[in-house]
């Protein structure tokens, strides 16, 4: 037995993908049903999950599936349900052939949608100094979503970068770096260096001997080197976004 709310929810998924192909955005999905955060949205979608009529793939930001409907939806004796729409949502025409439409015009052939690009969740885990170390590398707060391609294999992580020593790079306060998560880096590249255990920072890596120097790219920093036991390689910068 399905709440209304989970009913209508289900309801706008199944004919979303059916309409296009491509499941709603969690944004849509708020503004469909009229609710105030995309928290509820949440909670619904893991009731529908519990109860076996939807399930979410792993790893992709948007991917739904939808494994069966109510009795309600399905028996042969029940009128069309009307689906719910976001505001201002326009279908999109799958494929078909040509035909009229309800005003009697000819409407030309429907061409075929193309697929939607996968979409990862990548977890932000706090802030990382491109200055004065700080202490970073945090327990996830939140996730940004990027296309998988952007990012290539292997797993990743966010960071909000704070400071200025990496701006000869372009890599500016206020940015979120995409670190590939790895403990082994070549001289020259960009990574998150954890020092003693403690603090993390973004820096260029040099390795010198037994010795590991991380440099910035900013004049005004200087080199800091480190015994080769002192420094611990988290990741590798891999993309930075910016916000304008």
């Amino acid at each position: 037995m399905l709440t209304k709310k989970q009913y209508d929810l289900l309801v706008f998924i199944h004919t979303r993908m059916t309409e296009t192909g491509v499941p709603p955005s969690f944004e849509e999905m708020k503004d469909a049903l009229d609710l105030k955060s995309k928290s509820g949205i949440h909670r619904l979608i893991t009731a529908l999950e519990e109860r076996g009529f939807i399930r979410r793939l792993p790893n992709r930001a948007r991917a739904l599936e939808v494994l069966r409907l109510p009795e309600s939806l399905t028996a042969a004796n029940t009128p069309p349900v009307e689906p719910l729409r976001p505001r201002g949502f326009s279908p999109t025409v799958l494929e078909g052939s040509g035909g009229r439409d309800a005003r009697g015009s000819t409407r030309p052939p429907l061409r075929p949608v193309a697929a939607a690009q996968d979409i990862v969740d990548v977890p932000m885990m706090g802030r990382i100094a491109a200055g004065v170390p700080i202490e970073a590398i945090q327990q996830q707060t939140a996730a940004i979503q990027l296309p998988a391609d952007m990012l290539g294999a292997g797993e990743h992580f966010a960071l909000e970068v704070r400071g200025d020593s990496m701006v000869n790079l372009g890599i500016l306060d206020g940015d979120t770096v995409i670190i590939r998560r790895t403990d082994r880096a070549d001289t020259g590249e960009v990574v998150v260096a954890l020092i003693d255990d403690e603090e993390a920072t973004l820096k260029r890596l040099r390795k010198r001997g037994n010795t590991i120097a991380l440099e910035a790219a900013n004049p005004q920093y200087e080199t800091r080197i480190f015994g080769a036991d002192r420094v611990r390689i988290q990741g590798k910068l891999t993309a930075l976004l910016r916000h304008y």
